[in-house]
């Protein structure tokens, strides 16, 4: 018997624009042999149930996750979770599947609220052994002025929201002016903000996951973008270039696969997971930036272009990520 998945898409940040087209993609190559897939859209109107033939959407019970379907009760053998940002993304959904039982694909409701406060993620990083840029914790409700961040941060530095992702209210500030309007910006995203100082070198994403209780490494991209960093418009509207597998020597590639297998098993993570990392060239070392543990899944994104990059078709790849998450329960 085909076992019942639920498709979890939406959200309820900025980044449910993102969901939407990665549901769409997962949608299309998840197998419909093994799997019965249903669609289950989470907004700020409601939790929805939303049938493949176009009828009408029903709620979401709540109570146990199940939905209606033609008259009848279906309750989910796994969740595939593909909601960017909050609930999705920040431990929320796991928490609440963990307490059904429900097995899903994504890290762990710890991990997933850890990843999403960029701080942390970094903190532990570096507590592993990883190498990370200096930066500073700042929170609304305890001002602190551009030049008390810059008595301890170097100029350049990125300033971003702290929980978040798609790039949503980054700027790159180059100058002390800059940095107080940056900070406007990014504190109307979030009450926390982060200060990172900025490292020069060659910017690189790799995709992990795990299949068979194995930690596998996806093809590395190199992004190279036409902005002054890769911001929404970089990586949603085409202006930035992602070349996979990168052009890279056999000694950076080992480099940066180690490290992104050491983040993947320092900050004990599960599924599909995006990691981030800038290869300085001077020091000869990749710094991690930070950790997506619902990474992008759209046809534009980097997983499904590495995922085709190591020969692998996009319906073989999710039904490892789903077959895993049941490894999980």
């Amino acid at each position: 018997m085909k076992k019942k998945i639920a498709l979890v898409t939406g959200g309820l940040s900025g980044e449910a624009q993102i969901s939407y087209k990665s549901a769409v993609t997962v949608g299309n190559n998840v197998d419909r042999e093994k799997f019965d897939v249903y669609r289950i859209d989470i907004n700020p109107e409601g939790w929805w149930y939303e049938p493949a033939d176009g009828s009408a959407r029903s709620k979401v019970n709540r109570d146990d996750f199940s939905v209606t379907d033609n008259g009848n009760q279906v309750h989910f053998d796994a969740v595939l979770l593909c909601i960017h940002g909050t609930p999705g993304e920040d431990g929320k959904l796991q928490g609440y599947f963990d307490m059904l039982g429900l097995p899903y694909t994504s890290c762990d409701a710890a991990t997933s609220a850890l990843t999403f406060n960029k701080r942390y993620t970094v903190a532990v990083a570096a507590f592993g052994g990883i190498n990370v840029a200096k930066s500073m914790h700042l929170f609304s409700h305890t001002p602190v002025s551009p030049d008390a961040i810059l008595a301890n941060l170097r100029l350049p530095v990125f300033v971003k929201p702290n929980n978040g992702g798609s790039s949503i209210g980054m700027s790159k500030v180059n100058t002390a002016a800059e940095l107080a309007p940056a900070l406007e910006k990014a504190f109307r995203e979030d009450t926390q903000v982060l200060v990172e100082e900025f490292i020069s070198g060659r910017e690189f994403t790799i995709g992990v996951f795990k299949s068979k209780g194995n930690t596998r490494v996806l093809p590395i991209t190199e992004i190279i973008t036409g902005n002054e960093f890769f911001d929404f418009e970089a990586k949603y509207q085409g202006k930035s270039q992602e070349i996979t597998p990168a052009q890279i020597d056999a000694g950076m590639q080992q480099q940066l696969e180690a490290a992104a297998k050491r983040a993947y098993e320092v900050l004990n993570c599960r599924g599909v997971v995006r990691i981030d990392f800038i290869y300085n060239t001077e020091r000869n070392e990749p710094y991690m930036l930070e950790v997506n543990t619902v990474p992008g899944q759209s046809e534009a994104s980097v997983i499904p272009q590495q995922v085709r990059a190591m020969g692998m078709s996009l319906t073989d790849f999710y039904s490892a990520v789903i077959d895993e998450a049941f490894s999980n329960r």
